[in-house]
């Protein structure tokens, strides 16, 4: 599959996957029942369901013995847990298992359940998506049904600290890679270089540190990037964005003595993500790249990035980490959040501190969660939103012109954990035994790593489970953007 194959998925987190697991497969060799209430997202890449609330069935009580199959959900059960997920504006997905390891099916009695029973489920949850799973050991099949509309689910993707697929039979590589990556494919294999190819990424922010992300990526062979920033290069930053040059920055213009020519030299830079587009392709001809010229806070564009495989945060607005967690969250994507910085005592004028960071953010609760972990200030967030005057009126910001220090050499070392970070998990390299969920952080002065663990707040509308929050709904809920 390209990135850009029509197909049903659903993603579930690695918690709610291993509290499914233990519920189907207790070791008896029996059948069990359950029910996925998701969320959903529909776009050109296909149909996402997102797992937000698994509902065991009780054996004896909730899943007995059927009156045309071997087990059945009782009426109660799915009429309770039907109401729950119409009030809810979820999709209703009854599970259940069969034997085997690799390869699963419905079974004839599964397929005729479905067609007496799911005409009048798609009527109590208001047309749906509704459907079934079911599961082997490493193996799922389901079916989604809609109105005028029944079609198979193409994989599962668990997603955690090592990512896990499952499809209805074991899945072999397409095609062949080029040799550009033989060195690289020893490391994972064919297999993982077909998944890098059908991945889509998202990055936010292709400045220092997104630039070398994008470049990263397009080397190690991802089939495709989307990129968002609305800023232009500039002479300032060009020390830092991998391949800008002095022509994208206009430098003939910006060095003249008249401001007319000043002013169309700025103008005219290039865009960092038109810049970023032309290093993609020189590592990777074959690579699909989509550049926004945007602002990751305005609706139209954060919805863009709610199919892709995994999100990079690469800008440092307290207004871009807001929706960059709720697109985490939202849509289940992992995703990582990069910076670097250099803090100084004012007074004296001495460096205290000089850190890179990579927090790795997982679509649960205790998976890192920004919200979570007090690093979206609300403070911020609402000086964010004034406008310069209203800034100045305030005195939010006491001397305008001066910018934070910034070196290539500090965003290399957030950027390369994220990229690896990224790749060991998403192709399920790490060990799990020793891999642990949170933030890295290297403290230069002292060149040391350190590691944070993760907090987590049981009513956080991002990663929480109150009704409120917005964890595992799609399209269902509300970005926290700006309407233009």
């Amino acid at each position: 599959m390209d990135p850009f194959t029509v197909m049903n998925e659903l993603r579930i987190s690695a918690p709610l996957f291993e509290k499914l697991q233990l519920h189907l497969f207790p070791g008896d060799g029996d059948e069990h029942g359950a029910v996925i209430c998701a969320g959903m997202s529909e776009t050109d890449r296909g149909l996402r369901l997102f797992a937000r609330e698994i509902v065991l069935a009780r054996d004896g009580v909730d899943y007995v013995p059927g009156q045309y199959g071997y087990r059945a959900l009782t009426p109660e059960f799915v009429a309770r847990v039907s109401n729950h997920c119409a009030r809810q504006g979820l999709c209703y997905f009854a599970v259940h298992c069969h034997g085997g390891d690799d390869f699963v099916r419905f079974s004839d009695v599964d397929l005729e359940s479905h067609q007496r029973g799911y005409p009048a489920l798609l009527d109590i949850t208001d047309g749906g998506p509704i459907g079934a799973l079911v599961f082997a050991h490493n193996a799922v099949a389901g079916e989604i049904w809609r109105p005028r509309k029944v079609s198979k689910l193409t994989k599962l993707t668990v997603i955690g600290v090592n990512h896990r697929r499952l499809y209805p039979e074991p899945v072999q590589p397409t095609r062949g890679f080029a040799d550009v990556y033989h060195r690289q494919s020893l490391l994972f294999g064919a297999v993982g270089q077909e998944e890098l190819r059908k991945a889509k990424i998202g990055i936010i922010g292709l400045g220092g540190v997104g630039s070398l992300i994008n470049e990263w990526l397009a080397r190690l062979g991802v089939g495709a990037i989307v990129a968002v920033d609305f800023d232009r290069i500039e002479p300032s930053n060009r020390s830092r964005v991998v391949d800008s040059l002095r022509s994208d920055c206009r430098d003939w213009l910006l060095e003249s003595k008249i401001p007319l020519l000043q002013g169309v030299g700025r103008r005219l830079a290039r865009y960092k993500v038109h810049i970023a587009e032309r290093v993609a392709r020189r590592a990777n001809p074959n690579i699909d790249f989509f550049p926004i010229v945007g602002n990751v806070v305005d609706e139209k564009v954060a919805k863009s990035l709610r199919d892709i495989d995994y999100l990079f945060l690469c800008a440092d607005t307290m207004q871009s980490r807001l929706v960059f967690n709720a697109l985490v969250h939202q849509y289940l994507i992992p995703g990582v959040q990069i910076g670097a910085k250099v803090t100084s005592d004012v007074d004296i004028g001495d460096v205290t501190d000089v850190f890179s960071v990579a927090r790795l953010v997982l679509p649960y609760q205790t998976g890192g969660c920004l919200l979570c972990n007090q690093l979206i200030d609300s403070a911020k967030l609402q000086e964010e939103a004034l406008s310069p005057e209203e800034r100045r009126q305030q005195r939010y910001v006491n001397d305008p012109g001066v910018h934070a220090p910034s070196v290539i050499t500090l965003n290399a070392l957030g950027s390369a954990q994220a990229a690896n970070d990224f790749m060991m998990g998403y192709l399920g390299l790490f060990d799990t035994q020793e891999a642990k969920i949170g933030y890295r952080m290297h403290d230069a002065l002292s060149r040391t790593w350190r590691s944070a663990d993760c907090a987590d707040t049981m009513n956080c509308l991002h990663c929480g489970t109150s009704d409120r929050s917005i964890l595992a709904r799609g399209d269902r809920a509300s970005l926290p953007c700006r309407n233009v």
